[in-house]
């Protein structure tokens, strides 16, 4: 295996205009027709044949000269719906923007496709490539799963970075999850109160919902109240309201948006049951209706504990121990009791709930170096130099991996 860190290097110039291109081009949710044609253009120059997988993904492969198993790199490629106000040369100008660092993940997976190109011969198994689409509503890799991602070759093993910005470490420090969940399941729901509507001087001739969806706000705090045990960590979110037209008039109904974070997949189905009842329940107290709905969401991520600690080992070789910690060292280093999840949700959780699978950390900015601003945020950036690292530790883990793992 060649010097991969140098081969990083040397493709850093290509890396950064990746990264530039994309990030003046972002798309939403499956709505990616340009990082698609893009991203598609790169592989087939370097030599790939890479096919569409679902509404809007692409997959390639790379090796199989010699047998051996599959090890799977997940890049996302959407944005978000946020005008940029950060202070770069590149900004987007199209009112979307790459605000959660997936143009610098598509980058590295591009960077990490060329140094696999190169090292084909060397490569114990295959790799598949994975470039997904809205990860940010929680539904582009379930689709591509559904499409056949796992499959032809079938899927083994896999990983994923994230970048983070404004952590206090060197660009390019990487960060390895403990074993076991790591990022909280997430799930959207809409609840819709029937009232009845009439005029404000006669509230007897209707059915209040702007009163009831009060109630149903303060009583769903109850199930994190009142319901849950202490170790069962979960967060319900009420975050939009929407009802009426006018201060005097009782409108006929009431929408309310939010959304559930939980660590434990038991734990989750009960809320949204008692969620449904005491929506149910309250409305009728009040003889209204309560409706609700649930939109995109994902199960919890986890990480597999021989994966996280091969991971470690590997990004140790590649970047010396300085550089590349498990998430239970930092702990330990800070002095914590215990270890801190991630409370942002991941739809490569989909990938982690089929095959053996890892997600690492990229620092990608420090504090005192002006990254200040955190993911989502308008006026977010992210530092560069993390961009030759995250190719390199994207290609070296598949590939040594492979080589310990290779045989069927």
């Amino acid at each position: 295996m060649s010097d991969i860190m140098k081969l990083a290097q040397d493709h850093k110039d290509t890396i950064l205009a990746d990264r530039r291109f994309l990030h003046t081009h972002p798309g939403v949710g499956f709505a990616i027709e340009d990082t698609l044609e893009y991203v598609k253009e790169q592989l087939e120059q370097m030599g790939y044949e890479p096919e569409r997988c679902g509404r809007a993904g692409l997959v390639a492969t790379v090796g199989g000269k010699k047998p051996g198993k599959v090890f799977l790199l997940r890049a996302d490629m959407d944005g978000l719906q946020v005008k940029e106000e950060a202070d770069v040369d590149y900004p987007s100008m199209n009112g979307c923007m790459h605000a959660c660092g997936h143009d610098m993940h598509t980058a590295m997976l591009l960077g990490a496709a060329r140094i696999l190109k190169e090292q084909e011969s060397d490569i114990c198994g295959t790799v598949k490539l994975m470039f997904q689409p809205a990860e940010e509503i929680f539904e582009g890799s379930n689709d591509m799963i559904q499409n056949g991602l796992l499959e032809n070759p079938k899927v083994d093993a896999a990983l994923m970075i994230h970048v983070m910005a404004g952590m206090p470490f060197p660009a390019g420090t990487v960060i390895v999850s403990n074993p076991g969940v790591s990022a909280p399941a997430a799930d959207y729901f809409t609840i819709t109160v029937q009232g009845k509507g009439c005029h404000g001087s006669s509230p007897n001739n209707g059915v209040d919902p702007i009163t009831v969806a009060a109630h149903i706000i303060t009583g769903l705090q109850e199930i994190s109240a009142r319901e849950l045990a202490i170790s069962d960590e979960a967060v319900i979110t009420l975050g939009r309201i929407q009802g009426g037209n006018a201060g005097n008039v009782i409108p006929d109904q009431v929408e309310m948006e939010g959304t559930i974070r939980t660590y434990d997949e038991e734990v989750r189905e009960f809320i949204k049951t008692r969620l449904e009842e005491m929506c149910a329940g309250i409305a009728a107290s009040f003889r209204a209706e309560a409706r609700v709905s649930f939109g995109s969401g994902c199960p919890t991520l986890v990480n597999d504990k021989a994966l996280a600690e091969d991971a470690l080992s590997y990004l140790q070789e590649l970047l010396g121990k300085e550089k590349a910690f498990s998430t239970a060292q930092l702990t330990a280093m800070a002095g914590d009791s215990k270890a801190s999840k991630s409370a942002g949700s991941e739809d490569f959780a989909y990938v982690s709930h089929k095959v053996p699978s890892i997600m690492l950390a990229l620092a990608a900015g420090q504090p005192e170096k002006g990254f200040c601003y955190p993911q989502h945020h308008p006026k977010v950036k992210f530092d560069e130099e993390a961009l030759p690292t995250g190719a390199a530790v994207y290609a070296y883990a598949a590939m040594r991996w492979l080589e310990e793992h290779g045989s069927k």
